[in-house]
């Protein structure tokens, strides 16, 4: 069902003594903390928690468990990380669980919170790796399912290189409006959260009353799960999945089924498998398994913010993610897939169509992933997809007919972004494609989205939020609230947003982020001045300030840098320590 080495389900039944064994021929890490008479005082540890010697003779398998009550993808990971444990033990180990922190970027966004999202995906791998090294854990699984959580995880198994397997929460499902009231321009209709970040401008501008917003947020998002459209969390569950660390379905088997804790079992055994076979994760982190993401997340149509994330864990494994190669490949790579917010095809939608691996068979058929790659099921990508189906052409569009014929990222370079800037080319309207207009420049998304409330901003604009970098911000802020008002304004295919910021992964629209270099060290965008003309062409991967060489260099002379805004605390040592967004904003 899910891909999984049939051989390792006939070693499991009945066989943990043979398996014990097996790891008795040979030491183990966790030997280190737990074996010998100079470990008797660690072992009094152990069983003053319970542990019993027979499990002491298996191999500790370290369960991080990212479970919290602050964001709706984590609040059911208890029950995954229990099934997960009833795998590992099923297959002969000794499952250890350990939590991770985690941000949900629903809730702090639009606000001082939103400063302390991306930075916590340093923390959520540095946190791991001493856990993992302090307790000489010999394997892993990851139990993540929203947004820095994903890559923080995905860094700390690169930098350990253990035997590792993932296993996300699951997608939630689309919420909807009672009835179909012709009133609402949402009812009727599948929704997600960035509906209801819409819907906010939706009332600024009068389309709903805010007793229909009240109706919206109470079904919007039904239950658990990440998210339910291809937001950033679901895109680094899918991109997790490509990359052959997650089990077939990890990406969109959704968090309410009965598969997604079967799913999760099947995880446990599957690590051991792979610790039996001497796999670790960085035979998953070669440059061939990041070129088959990057070509999935082109035909998926993934968030702008996978762009900060995948050269990041890249680093951790030693290769170099360039960004002018992520245009190679989205300029080969078909854009298959329009789930929100392209499109109002939800994550459920793409796992009934077959999931991530019905759209890996797609690029299959014209070679534009290596199927030769090794995954955590313990057979290669082309073992893996051998007879799925595509079961919904109109979800995941075949190879031979795609909704375009380059990928849903594209990275912008010109004389506003030298070291580039991402947009989601699959959700940006066709009339945004190429355009002019005049900048309208703020100094924070708070000035912005005050001039978006208040209907200043006009069509053929080109909204610039800067100083939002991850220096400047600090910590990067996504812009989704903005980006959404002006959506609800039906602004979203007239007015372009530029920012060193970020934006959502449910974002819509001509928005421009990771801006680089930012801001804050002086970069090109800092020496934007309102009215000056902007022209972005997407398909030609080019952005110009239409401001003379003469007049910029007049312009850097005189500019000052501010003051940081954060001088205490985390936040500060960030600031001092992070890198540019092209680099995967990195601590250096």
């Amino acid at each position: 069902m899910f891909g999984l080495d049939p051989d390792i389900s006939k070693k499991i039944v009945g066989s943990s003594p043979t398996m014990t064994c097996l790891h008795k021929r040979n030491k183990m890490k966790s030997d280190n903390a737990k074996k010998g008479v100079e470990r008797a005082p660690h072992r009094s540890l152990f069983y003053a928690m319970g542990y019993t010697k027979e499990e002491l003779d298996r191999p500790l398998v370290g369960v991080c468990c990212a479970k919290n009550e602050i964001i709706p993808g984590h609040i059911e990971l208890d029950r995954i990380a229990q099934a997960v444990k009833d795998g590992i033990r099923m297959a002969g180990g000794t499952p250890v669980e350990f939590p991770a922190i985690g941000v949900c970027d629903g809730i702090a966004m639009g606000h001082e919170g939103m400063k302390y999202s991306l930075v916590t995906r340093e923390l959520i791998a540095d946190s791991i790796e001493c856990m993992t090294k302090a307790h000489q854990f010999d394997a892993l699984v990851m139990i993540p399912n929203c947004d820095k959580i994903v890559p923080g995880m995905l860094m700390a198994a690169a930098r350990l290189d253990l035997p590792t397997v993932f296993c996300s929460g699951g997608p939630m499902l689309p919420g909807r409006i009672p009835g179909n009231d012709p009133s609402n321009p949402y009812a009727g209709r599948n929704l997600s959260l960035s509906d209801m970040f819409e819907a906010v401008g939706a009332v600024a501008s009068g389309r709903i009353n805010e007793a229909q917003l009240e109706q919206m947020e109470e079904v919007a998002c039904p239950g658990c799960g990440a998210c339910s459209g291809m937001f950033t969390a679901n895109s680094m569950n899918c991109l997790t999945e490509a990359i052959g660390l997650g089990l077939p379905g990890n990406g969109t088997i959704p968090a309410v089924t009965g598969r997604r804790i079967a799913l999760a079992k099947k995880a446990g055994m599957a690590v051991m498998d792979m610790l039996n076979k001497g796999i670790t994760a960085r035979r998953m982190f070669t440059k061939a398994n990041f070129m088959n993401a990057l070509a999935a997340d082109m035909a998926l149509g993934c968030s702008s913010n996978t762009m900060l994330h995948v050269p990041a864990i890249a680093h951790e494994a030693g290769i170099q993610i360039d960004l002018h190669d992520v245009n190679d490949i989205s300029n080969r790579t078909p854009n298959l897939c329009h789930l929100a917010p392209a499109g109002h095809t939800f994550m459920c939608q793409l796992d009934e169509a077959g999931g991530v691996q019905a759209v890996l068979a797609e690029l299959a058929k014209k070679n534009l992933i290596d199927t030769s790659l090794m995954t955590v099921t313990g057979k290669t990508v082309a073992e893996n997809i051998k007879g799925v189906i595509n079961r919904d052409p109109e979800t995941i569009r075949p190879i031979e007919n795609p909704f375009s014929d380059n990928g849903g990222l594209a990275i912008l370079f010109g004389n506003l972004a030298p070291n580039g800037t991402v947009v989601k080319r699959s959700a940006c309207a066709k009339e945004l494609m190429k355009h002019t207009g005049p900048a309208r420049v703020f100094n924070d998304e708070s000035e912005a989205m005050a001039a978006v409330q208040g209907r200043k901003i006009n069509k053929g604009d080109v909204v610039v939020i800067r100083y939002e970098g991850p220096k400047g911000g600090p910590g990067m802020r996504e812009m989704l609230a903005v980006t959404a008002a002006l959506a609800g304004q039906g602004l979203d295919k007239d007015v372009v947003l530029i920012t060193d910021g970020r934006f959502s992964g449910a974002t819509r629209g001509a928005s421009l982020g990771h801006c680089s270099p930012e801001a804050a060290v002086g970069g090109p965008i800092a020496l934007v001045q309102e009215g000056d003309n902007i022209t972005i062409d997407i398909n030609a991967y080019s952005i110009t300030l239409e401001v003379s060489d003469n007049e910029l260099a007049k312009r850097r002379a005189a500019w000052v840098a501010p003051a940081p805004k954060v001088s205490t605390g985390y936040l500060a040592r960030y600031a001092k320590l992070v890198s540019s967004a092209d680099k995967g904003a990195i601590l250096e």
